[in-house]
């Protein structure tokens, strides 16, 4: 079987887990084990305003918080950016109470909670707060739904978009969901993705593969901060990037990986 590689240059990187609030707390803590004093319990994410801020639910909080930190990082405008925001399982403690609600006292339910329980409310509120019109795309794909939607994002720069937007994020499953869909915690990653190389700044080269047995998962450093959570399939590459290692595997589906190939200008 033969695929395409897929190329792209990072720009700008965002991250967030509680003990690690920015992807430069995350790097430090993974070269020299430096922590964060005083890291705070709860994102808050500045492209909304403070109301809207308290309301937002924790997995919007914290994709808004990393997509914003990238673009910055990037030096880039939000409302350019066309995104892909993925997520395994959405904002699962909102599906919890829809469900015992609904079972309960139908006519109860909250309009606001139900808003945010569809899967792409987090890219709803980056293109309402960004003010951004561009295409914004939302993901889920079980255990590999970083890697689709990294490779989404690759698609997207090949077929002549500029740069991507792509953010990676899940929090805590609650209720009866958590044992099917189980997740502990909360996690986001950003990358702000273009198509053209930057001088020092990595570039990746993708290869979308068959899984073999070298492909074995590699113990996380930065996985200990979330246990359970079930975005952690996208820590290899953050981990690679923050040693400047040259290679990185993600889970891309059944059987399926993609195999990055990192230089660092």
């Amino acid at each position: 079987m033969t695929s395409s590689v897929l190329t792209a240059s990072i720009a700008g990187i965002g991250f967030w887990t509680r003990g690690l609030p920015s992807w430069e707390s995350a790097r430090a803590f993974i070269v020299d084990g430096q922590l964060h004093e005083a890291a705070p319990a709860r994102p808050s994410p500045q492209l909304l305003a403070p109301n809207e801020r308290r309301r937002a639910p924790d997995t919007v909080a914290v994709a808004l918080d990393v997509a914003l930190a990238a673009c910055t990082a990037a030096g880039r405008d939000p409302a350019t950016l066309a995104s892909v925001f993925t997520s395994t399982h959405g904002e699962l403690a909102i599906t919890d109470y829809m469900c015992e609600t609904l079972a309960s006292d139908p006519a109860s339910i909250s309009p606001t909670r139900f808003h945010n329980s569809v899967h792409n409310a987090a890219a709803g509120y980056w293109t309402i707060g960004a003010g951004a019109m561009t295409p914004a795309t939302a993901i889920s794909a079980y255990d590999a739904s970083f890697g689709q939607g990294l490779l989404e994002a690759l698609v997207q720069l090949a077929t002549g978009t500029e740069a991507v937007l792509l953010v990676g994020y899940d929090g805590t499953a609650t209720g009866p969901l958590a044992t099917v869909s189980p997740s502990e915690g909360l996690l986001g990653g950003a990358l702000v993705l273009v198509r053209d190389a930057i001088p020092g700044q990595p570039r990746v080269r993708v290869t979308l593969r068959p899984a073999s047995s070298t492909d074995a998962p590699v113990a996380s450093t930065l996985a200990k901060f979330a246990i359970g959570n079930a975005m952690l399939p996208m820590l290899p590459l953050f981990e690679a990037l923050a040693q400047r290692k040259p290679h990185a595997t993600l889970v891309a589906g059944h059987g399926k990986v993609l195999g990055m190939e990192i230089t660092y200008g």
